[in-house]
């Protein structure tokens, strides 16, 4: 408790963790007083670092590639269905349409909104973040902090689709009468999943404290240093 307090009253001070010296463990979490460049965590052996070195190069290379495959994503077919000889392809749009006319609406509300909505906002909220570091304005600390860890937190559910043609694939092959094949589009699809929760673990959240607060917002040094378990 005591060394918590201690923290609080330099960070305080300095009006952030880096500026006071402390560096926070990104494997276990420890804070540490930073003595050198190639110190290492007293507690699990890890390297420290204030911040992690190109963390919006990394995080944007990963974002550019997912929005690449984004594109085909969407246009090729997620799965086709043989029907009594007949083959016909579903995109992800088209199968949640299908799925509405169905009277599935509920599903196909899921699948839109995870399969499509979810993607392009988090792509967007990374575009956004990586480009306020690299700008260096000041912004609402507190507001893009929150829009990081939204991100991170729904991004997985993007692959419920992905999901969904798997089941329905391992299910549906009842030949000759109806079989279900993957599309080229899943391959895409799972791509751009992983490659923006890629892009979400390389950018480092700690930039953002490094930035100036925008006047009004309410960002003080007394709410960054209770954010110490943040770096």
């Amino acid at each position: 408790m005591y060394r918590t307090e201690m923290y609080r009253a330099e960070m305080y001070r300095a009006d952030s963790a880096a500026a006071a010296g402390y560096v926070r463990c990104t494997v276990c979490g420890q804070v540490h007083k930073q003595l050198n460049p190639r110190a290492r965590c007293q507690l699990c052996g890890a390297s420290l670092a204030a911040r992690q070195p190109r963390s919006a190069q990394r995080s944007l290379a990963y974002l550019l590639t997912a929005i690449i495959c984004y594109l085909p994503a969407m246009l090729l077919p997620i799965m086709y269905t043989t029907q009594l000889g007949s083959t016909t392809g579903s995109t992800i749009v088209g199968g949640a349409v299908t799925l509405w006319q169905m009277g599935s609406m509920g599903i196909a509300v899921v699948i839109f909104v995870a399969s499509v909505m979810v993607p392009i906002l988090k792509m967007l909220a990374l575009s956004w973040l990586n480009l306020l570091v690299i700008r260096g304005r000041p912004v609402r600390r507190e507001q893009a902090m929150r829009v990081f860890h939204i991100t991170e937190l729904v991004g997985k559910w993007s692959m419920v689709d992905v999901f969904v043609v798997a089941v329905l694939v391992a299910l549906v092959q009842i030949e000759p009468l109806m079989q279900i094949r993957p599309g080229s589009a899943a391959l895409y699809f799972a791509g751009v999943v992983v490659l923006t929760m890629l892009s979400a673990r390389a950018f480092d959240h700690r930039l953002i404290w490094d930035l100036e607060p925008r006047q009004g917002s309410g960002d003080t040094a007394e709410q960054f240093a209770a954010q110490v378990e943040h770096g």
